[in-house]
């Protein structure tokens, strides 16, 4: 690794060497070549004066790519295409005369786009459901553990570990039935020339349109599309990038959330995210353990929300037929996407699978506030088991609750609410008949049912259906 100049911290510190050799040179330019390869062949077959010979000759370059002579060529004629063009043309002297034969740039460069996006979204969706599965097994174990739920993280009802964990869950479930729709909508973008028209493959077959239409078909066929765009400029629709991108934005907000109830938790004691025997929260405070994992999350999903804008832009400002200002964009919006949202996800599923619980601190919380959410159960079982007026009933608790509440808040010391309503004789109510009273199961409502339904009727058909994906290890560089 070069030390010299800026790398990029994507491919530095957060993402898999997976989604980096996606978006490789040699992922890029291999599939520039396999795709004039396809339009040699489709050429070939359609009647035009391309060899067999001259194929295989292209085909025994694929992968052979003289990046020196590529980058001399481009600094000479200003124009990447044509550099891969002549560079792969003097690496097949044969065939150098037929190759990019009726074509434009956006041949090689839009339709490669689209089959690396394809192959970015399928490496996605493995992450997801992973980390789906992570969730799953957490969500299980700690199904029936009771948590104090937060609304505007102030103390709430009641609800389980798991049915928390089933939140992010179905989140992420959200973002997978939008991954597949649009892997599933993808198409290429064809070979319809520089202003979409296919003028000048009309021009080659001698105005036969029924070919034409055939060599797109055929080009998509060996590339293992199933259709084109129906019509375009000169370039595919800029919408499309948007649509792919609107994915990884929904995988980040997913992703940022999750971390965010993380952090949340940690600061609670509840909850700790993986943390190594050997590291180190803080260089200054020792003691420190840093949810610095979900803090990545975090700020990685924030970039990739971000980025979304980009491509909005980008569609947005396309001049009718093409115009150039979303190549360099596209260049650093889309790959860039697809590493940070790549990397969001190793973060993720490392978080779920290595999370710690800590029960005790857990209860003590929900200790602190069960006897401030549980006195309207106590008044409706003193009025019916102890035949009390429940207006004076009311009035009791609430003078209690609310010297309570005084104690806790002017001075800091322990909620002492029950010990006020058992020395309460006009309550008459035994300590045994206020821990029933007080079981926190009581208040979690249809938590864990939920949550077992939930897994076993949505989750983990989907993992079965998927069984080939997951249990992959996480990658984390840092």
């Amino acid at each position: 690794m070069r030390t010299d100049i800026y790398q990029s911290p994507l491919c530095e510190r957060y993402a898999s060497s997976e989604m980096k050799q996606i978006f490789s040179n040699d992922r890029k330019f291999s599939t520039w070549r396999k795709l004039w390869v396809a339009l040699a062949e489709s050429e070939k077959e359609l009647g035009l004066p391309v060899s067999d010979e001259q194929i295989q000759e292209m085909k025994s370059q694929i992968n052979c790519i003289d990046y020196e002579k590529a980058k001399k060529y481009e600094s000479e004629l200003r124009h990447d295409v044509m550099a891969h063009v002549h560079t792969f043309g003097d690496a097949c002297p044969k065939a150098a005369g037929i190759i990019h034969l009726g074509a434009t740039s956006c041949y090689v460069g839009d339709n490669t786009d689209i089959i690396l996006m394809q192959s970015g979204l399928i490496q996605i969706k493995n992450l997801l459901l992973n980390a789906v599965e992570a969730l799953t097994e957490f969500a299980m174990e700690y199904k029936a553990l009771p948590t104090l739920a937060y609304t505007h993280f102030q103390a709430a009802q009641p609800t389980t570990v798991g049915k928390r964990a089933c939140l992010w869950i179905n989140d992420l479930l959200f973002d997978l039935e939008q991954l597949d729709f649009q892997l599933n909508h993808l198409k290429l973008l064809g070979c319809k020339g520089t202003t979409g028209t296919g003028a000048s493959f009309l021009e080659l077959f001698d105005g036969n349109e029924k070919k034409v239409e055939q060599l797109e078909q055929k080009i998509a066929d060996k590339i293992g599309f199933s259709s084109c765009q129906s019509v375009s400029g000169q370039t595919y629709t800029r919408k499309a990038d948007f649509a792919v991108l609107q994915v990884l934005s929904g995988i980040a907000q997913s992703g940022s959330k999750f971390s965010g109830d993380i952090r949340l938790l940690s600061h609670l004691k509840e909850v700790e995210e993986p943390f190594e025997e050997k590291q180190i929260g803080s260089s200054a405070m020792a003691y420190k353990r840093n949810p610095m994992r979900s803090e990545r999350i975090a700020s990685l999903s924030r970039y990739v929300i971000c980025d979304l804008q980009n491509t909005a832009i980008t569609a947005s400002a396309q001049w009718l037929e093409r115009t150039l200002d979303d190549s360099a964009n596209r260049r650093l919006a889309i790959p860039e996407a697809f590493l940070a949202t790549d990397g969001i996800l190793n973060l993720y599923i490392n978080v779920a699978r290595g999370l710690k619980v800590y029960p005790a601190v857990i209860k003590k919380h929900l200790d602190e506030e069960l006897p401030f959410m549980a006195t309207e159960n106590i008044l409706m079982y003193c009025v019916k088991n102890k035949g009390g007026d429940r207006q004076k009933l009311h009035e009791t608790i609430r003078r209690h609750s609310v010297k309570a509440a005084e104690q806790v808040k002017l001075y800091g010391k322990e909620n002492d609410l029950l010990d006020r309503l058992k020395a309460d004789n006009s309550l008459g109510l035994t300590s045994e008949e206020i821990e029933l009273l007080l079981d926190p199961v009581k208040f979690t409502g249809m938590a864990e049912y939920q949550c077992e339904k939930f897994i076993t009727e949505t989750v983990k058909p989907l993992l079965e259906k998927n069984k080939q994906r997951v249990s992959v290890a996480a990658q984390i560089n840092v």
